[in-house]
């Protein structure tokens, strides 16, 4: 048996894990957990851990509280909430050494099913409800909240907060107040009187700011509102669909015209991915800024029409919010595993440009963004998130927006200047950008005109096989690729406090866990250099950031390192330089797991470093 494990106090800083079966009714009471945290002033992160289907298999909600604003995983459960027979030796292994473990003791287990070094919190929350309530759902649901009251009190989390979130959440339907109330005071009386107090507390502060609690796929879908979208064509798609959604309860709000109550939007659910990223073309080549929601699976579906779009130089936005693959994978599990598949999407040689945000306020900015870089490229852009900045949410800065900002539609010639001869030719390079200018259909009555070829063609968009044509085309699409080095966002390079020749390259969601890893590692003595990639085509900083140093380290959520392949092949880089760091188990990747895998490779570099020396 373990020894045993005396607690220190953690105030303000520790995680809870709730251990529950899916559709018990247990995901509105631990998120009403999470914001009371959040109303006492302190800072969390919350992640949903959820399984595929709808009914009966193992889900779990971690929230991390911290005072320091670390928002990512951090590793570890100090608190586990088990409420899951099914996941028990699972979830007892998670908790660390000199940690509790809260859990429903109606049922008696033996000692073999608990460990030596935690302490264990017993409420017989079955036999409490089948006393109180005699509705079996009545049960199951107010269980939740009896074990949210318990809670509260071993925290000592006020439960005036909780009460307010209860009001607010029930607002509408008063009647179901007072019962929930009652449920939350039978859990705080239980715990005052049977269990005592624990070494994990949260104390009021005023860390959290101005700060606002936000998911990402719900930014994500006010961004492209804000961005000029006027059409959403989807295909329902874990974990995507809540974009759309969000686009449309967005719209709404804010694209219906007040004084004819008439839409000024179009949001089509397609029949399939095929034909929903079609109607996005074709409403972008009318003019529309049109955008679809998907993930990995849609990607996959839509290459044929997103080599159109590329090749005619249509303007056209995707959300990729990407999950576990391939094929059916891990539907509602976490990854960075797309970003070869949309980075060369269709067949033939392609490029195209992905932002790539590490939080719901940057997936509200970059959304926008990739409106007026679709337009000004005339070219697909791809937003690459993932399920755990799109479905989970996170505590941002609030969402900023310039009210003197217009939108950038590019180079669009006017019915005035066709007028007064201005000379067009649809894929004609005048500035040497590589991007030709364009007309929206209709402009003009005779002149203007053009078709768009998803073919060979000519600068004058004329049906051409000659390879002069062909190639020439296909060299101003690479100079409009490196026209897109300057207008996509630049990354994020800080140097250590010390100097370094060894450096760390990250993106996305990626980002929360890294910033509390690299404050571990400097820790240990461990200094390096930081480069957050924020879209690919990759500026030259990026390529200067490896040379640099002797070493980077790449640290991202695949298996095949496809950030580091993409680094490689467009940057002519020698890959020895860089060492992958990879995480791909479908989880969001943690602190700990960042500052164990890179610890490890540094001492193995420092040491055999040392050995060259002495030889």
């Amino acid at each position: 048996m373990n020894a045993p494990v005396t607690p220190q106090l953690r105030v303000n800083d520790f995680v809870v894990k709730f251990a529950n079966v899916n559709g018990s009714g247990s995901a509105s009471a631990n998120r009403l957990f999470a914001r009371s945290v959040l109303r006492m002033g302190v800072p969390i992160a919350s992640r949903n851990i959820f399984p595929s289907n709808i009914q009966g298999l193992p889900t779990w909600y971690e929230v991390r509280v911290s005072e320091a604003g670390h928002i990512g995983r951090r590793g570890g459960v100090d608190l586990m909430v088990a409420m899951n027979p099914q996941t028990w030796d699972k979830d007892i292994a998670e908790i660390e050494p000199g940690g509790y473990l809260f859990y429903d003791s109606t049922r008696v287990l033996p000692r073999s099913k608990f460990r030596d070094d935690i302490t264990v919190l017993g409420m017989p929350l079955t036999a409490i409800c089948n006393e109180r309530y005699s509705d079996p759902r009545q049960r199951q649901l107010f269980k939740n909240i009896i074990y949210v009251g318990a809670l509260t009190e071993l925290l000592g989390i006020d439960s005036s907060e909780v009460e307010k979130l209860i009001a607010e959440q029930f607002k509408g339907k008063d009647k179901l107040i007072p019962p929930n109330y009652e449920a939350l005071a039978m859990g705080r009386e239980h715990a005052r009187a049977e269990l005592g107090a624990i070494n994990l507390r949260v104390r009021r502060a005023d860390a959290v700011g101005d700060r606002i609690f936000l998911e990402g796929n719900n930014a994500a879908g006010l961004g492209a509102v804000y961005g000029g979208a006027t059409v959403c064509a989807w295909y329902p798609i874990t974990p995507s669909t809540s974009l759309a959604e969000a686009f449309t309860k967005h719209c709404r709000r804010y694209r219906v015209d007040k004084e004819t109550g008439q839409n000024r939007f179009a949001i089509v659910q397609a029949e399939d991915e095929l034909a929903s990223i079609g109607m996005v073309i074709g409403a972008a080549w009318n003019g529309a800024r049109a955008f679809t929601a998907t993930a990995g699976p849609g990607i996959s579906l839509m290459q044929e029409f997103i080599g159109l779009a590329y090749f005619a130089e249509i303007p056209a936005v995707l959300f990729d919010v990407q999950r576990g693959g391939p094929s059916t994978g891990m539907p509602t599990r976490t990854q960075q595993s797309d970003i070869l598949s949309a980075a060369y999407a269709s067949h033939g040689d392609t490029k195209h440009v992905l932002l790539l945000p590490e939080d719901p306020r940057e997936c509200f900015e970059f959304a926008a963004q990739a409106f007026d870089l679709a337009d000004r490229l005339q070219t697909p852009i791809f937003v690459m998130l993932d399920l755990d900045i799109g479905m989970n949410e996170w505590l941002v800065k609030p969402l900023a927006w310039d009210d003197a900002r217009r939108l950038d539609r590019g180079k669009v010639l006017s019915a005035e200047e066709l007028e007064a001869g201005r000379k067009f030719g649809r894929y004609l390079d005048v500035d040497g950008d590589g991007i030709p200018f364009r007309t929206y259909p209709g402009t003009h009555p005779t002149r203007g005109a053009f078709f768009t070829r998803g073919t060979s063609k000519d600068r004058m968009a004329k049906y051409s096989e000659e390879g002069a044509d062909y190639v020439e085309n296909m060299q101003r699409l690479l100079r409009k690729f490196e026209t897109a080095k300057s207008l996509v966002p630049a990354p994020v390079i800080r140097s250590a406090a010390e100097p370094s020749r060894v450096g760390v390259i990250y993106y996305g969601s990626t980002s929360a866990a890294m910033e509390e890893a690299l404050e571990t590692l400097a820790g240990q003595g461990i200094a390096l250099d930081t480069c957050r990639v924020r879209a690919f085509p990759f500026a030259e900083s990026v390529v200067d950031f490896v040379l640099a140093h002797d070493r980077v380290f790449v640290v991202e959520q695949n298996r095949d390192a496809q950030l580091r392949t993409l680094l490689v092949n467009e940057c002519a880089l020698d890959p020895a330089r860089l060492m992958p760091i990879l995480h791909y188990d479908g989880t969001p990747i943690t602190a700990r797991f960042i500052a164990q895998a890179i610890g490890q490779q540094w001492r193995a570099l420092s040491g055999a470093a040392h050995q060259d020396a002495a030889e």
